[in-house]
């Protein structure tokens, strides 16, 4: 099972930047697709991006052109850069991988969640 450490959270002004890690464990880290997903208190977790083990993305229409989503596979390592980030960004964030892209695009089942990182956006 593919172990997931998600960091680089933190406390953001309106209008600034983070960019959040998530490190994976495994041999085979370059043929999933990942996901960053996000849930605010009172709300249901939702998919904000996602790539395929290929080039396909996927991007909430609220963060279309504010967030990217990459990865570096020599790295084990799915990122997510949010610029330009609004208070109703305020989360706590999660990623999660699967063989399927599909899969991550509807949320899972997946095995289990890491335990995310909070990103708080407020001045």
């Amino acid at each position: 099972q593919v172990q997931l450490v998600e960091s680089g959270g933190g406390l953001v002004q309106p209008g600034g930047s983070l960019r959040l890690s998530c490190a994976a464990s495994g041999s085979i880290f370059s043929r999933y697709a990942m996901g960053w997903y996000r849930q605010a208190p009172g709300k249901q977790r939702e998919l904000v991006a996602a790539r395929s083990s290929g080039s396909s993305t996927y991007y909430l229409d609220s963060v279309k052109g504010r967030f990217t989503i990459s990865r570096d596979n020599a790295k084990k390592t799915v990122y997510l850069q949010m610029n330009s980030l609004k208070p109703e960004d305020t989360a706590v964030y999660y990623c999660n991988v699967a063989l399927s892209y599909r899969e991550v695009l509807a949320g899972g089942p997946f095995g289990s969640w890491g335990q995310g990182t909070q990103v708080t956006v407020s001045s």
